[in-house]
């Protein structure tokens, strides 16, 4: 990965640095915006659209920018030709701007980060999202049309999928078998709800759900179905093992060597390992010499050897992520074929008929890593799919969602893309 800064640096000798649109002015947009206009050469945003507008305007003039606010695709395109930075309220016009190369979306909705995903891959725009709960949902069609396209999708790196996937290529790439993928996880409580995370949220200004979401395990979910996904391995059991560990150095010791072997590859996390909130990979030798090599370089002495990143660094590393796909045409985290892992939605509380569901990061219910075999077996629900759904009956705290249970909101946009990518990996 080291080679995209030499590239970037001959982008901005040549006067041409990689044009980014931004769709999103949130927690971690703002950073991210602000770090590659300020101090990342050969990256530029030339365009950001949020739903209230002088937010992306502000953020902008912070950044010593004179934005030009812009309703149209043409008026976009004129002011960009001369050099202006544009803003708008209308994601359309960045998505559609001739000269954005790449369009990060950074919001977290679903339905609306679907509809922009489709929009700049339809336009010949490179796609990276900061959003694993799109990938883990709709990353293979999304991932399809893209390479239809012939453009790149793919959720950005600085949070876990993206590192994780980075250290398995790394591990793969010097020799050893990338046995278990994994996540440094420091609070698991399935029963959070926003109101216990009220003020966690408002120290760190984000929503209650966002916060939720981080600590009722679908967020770890999500990101463990991601990495799934792009690496194609599963899960060992429903909801993955998740053993309580000191540090990430123990790890070999917490998995069972067989099972792992058998498998050829999981994902799985450790539960208050430091240093967190990294991500590592357990990776196999079993020759003698390595082991050898291995001991004396203070990495144990095998087979199963643990390689870690001890932070993850959305919104500087997301950029990097945009640059590759602009430059090398590398996906940092996209589905191989299909899913491999769905995140099953599970009661958070007793459900009762005719109730309308919250989504994720909700008081209504969290989210479980399953193999796909069994989510279609058992006809379970992606948790993607549960916001404004009406159950057909009462459901019992911690049961799974099945589609007999509830009726869908049939208006949402990922619905429908969800029955299309079905269809196809049927």
């Amino acid at each position: 990965m080291i080679i995209v800064d030499e590239a970037l640096k001959k982008r901005m000798a040549e006067g041409n640095p990689v044009r980014l649109g931004v769709i999103g002015c949130g927690h971690m947009a703002r950073p991210m915006i602000r770090r590659i206009i300020e101090r990342m050469p050969g990256l530029d945003v030339v365009a950001v659209s949020n739903r209230t507008a002088d937010k992306a305007r502000a953020v902008l003039e912070k950044c010593g920018r004179d934005p030009k606010f812009v309703s149209s695709v043409a008026e976009a395109d004129r002011l960009l030709s001369s050099g202006a930075t544009i803003y708008s309220d209308d994601p359309s016009v960045v998505c559609r701007a001739e000269r954005v190369e790449c369009v990060v979306e950074v919001t977290g909705d679903l339905d609306f980060s679907a509809g922009v995903a489709l929009d700049a891959i339809a336009h010949g725009k490179h796609f990276v999202g900061q959003n694993a709960e799109l990938d883990c949902l709709l990353g293979p069609l999304l991932n399809r049309k893209a390479k239809q396209a012939g453009v790149v999708y793919t959720n950005g790196d600085g949070d876990q999928p993206g590192c994780t996937i980075n250290l398995m290529r790394f591990v793969r790439q010097i020799g050893f078998k990338p046995l278990l993928l994994g996540n440094c996880k420091g609070l698991l409580d399935h029963y959070r709800t926003p109101q216990t995370q009220a003020g966690f949220a408002a120290q760190f200004k984000m929503t209650p759900t966002m916060a939720t979401n981080f600590a009722d395990g679908t967020k770890l979910a999500s990101e463990m179905a991601s990495i799934a996904n792009a690496a194609g391995v599963g899960v060992l059991t429903r909801g993955m093992h998740g053993p309580e560990c000191d540090h990430v150095d123990n790890a070999p010791s917490k998995f069972d060597l067989d099972e792992l072997v058998a498998a050829g590859g999981c994902v799985d996390y450790l539960l208050g390992a430091r240093p967190g909130p990294g991500v590592f990979v357990l990776g196999y030798d079993e020759d003698k010499e390595t082991s050898f090599y291995m001991n004396y370089f203070k990495m144990g002495t095998g087979p199963l050897y643990s390689f870690y990143i001890p932070y993850h660094l959305p919104p500087w590393e997301t950029p990097l992520s945009a640059a590759r796909a602009v430059l090398f045409h590398d996906a940092t985290v996209a589905p191989v074929d299909g899913l491999t892992v769905d995140v099953i939605a599970v009661a958070k509380r007793d459900l009762k008929k005719g109730q309308t569901l919250d989504g994720i990061g909700g008081f209504d219910t969290y989210g479980l890593l399953e193999n796909i075999g069994p989510v279609r077996k058992e006809g379970l629900v992606p948790i993607g799919l549960v916001w404004n759904a009406v159950l057909k009956r009462d459901v019992p705290k911690d049961q799974p969602l099945t589609y007999q249970d509830l009726t869908p909101d049939a208006n949402r946009p990922v619905i429908a893309l969800r029955q299309e990518q079905d269809r196809i990996w049927r």
